[in-house]
């Protein structure tokens, strides 16, 4: 008999917790992003913007072998045909470094981004 009471209680309480809980919300660094290559050193070619996209934290590009991800604090870790970036979003904007390599020759520099 007890537990015939019980199971209501229990019921109606696991109701409640779960209508009162945020509905699961996108990653806060989705969308589309324009973002700038500068080359500081190194032979790479010295300027190139593209436009990435950000799909639950990962980061895509049409015709470009690109991996990595974005952390929900906006921490950036990606490879792209080879060179690695890292770096920092935050809000709308981003930026950081990266390195890689051009003919066999060392490049690197820093990166900026910014939500479209």
């Amino acid at each position: 008999m007890r537990r015939n009471r019980i199971r209501p209680l229990v019921c109606a309480t696991l109701f409640t917790i779960a209508a009162s809980a945020p509905a699961f919300a996108g990653h806060p660094y989705d969308g589309q992003w324009n973002v700038t290559v500068i080359t500081k050193n190194g032979s790479c070619e010295p300027s190139t913007s593209s436009t990435l996209t950000i799909s639950d934290g990962r980061v895509a590009a049409a015709g470009a072998a690109i991996s990595g991800t974005i952390g929900r604090e906006g921490l950036v870790r990606v490879s792209i045909n080879g060179a690695y970036a890292n770096g920092q979003l935050s809000g709308n904007s981003g930026s950081g470094k990266w390195n890689g390599a051009s003919a066999g020759v060392p490049c690197s520099g820093r990166w900026e981004a910014s939500r479209l």
